[in-house]
């Protein structure tokens, strides 16, 4: 059995990234994957885009929190 690999991606407006981004991920040959992305509260609709990701592959898995600031 292959060991799960957890993919962690932070996301704050970059809807023009996020397929090629998610895309690349989801395409690897290496299927044990887990991938939790992290919407920092984006204005732009980059939290539409993951949420139809979520919905396309279980291995997604998206948490939207408000912007937090440095």
């Amino acid at each position: 059995m292959f060991p799960l690999v957890s993919i962690l991606v932070p996301a704050y407006n970059v809807a023009q990234y996020l397929h090629k981004c998610l895309d690349s991920i989801v395409n690897q040959t290496y299927q044990q994957l887990q991938v939790v992305v992290v919407d920092d509260g984006s204005s732009d609709n980059s939290l539409d885009i993951l949420k139809k990701y979520q919905l396309l592959d279980t291995r997604i898995t998206v948490l939207n929190q408000q912007h937090q600031f440095a």
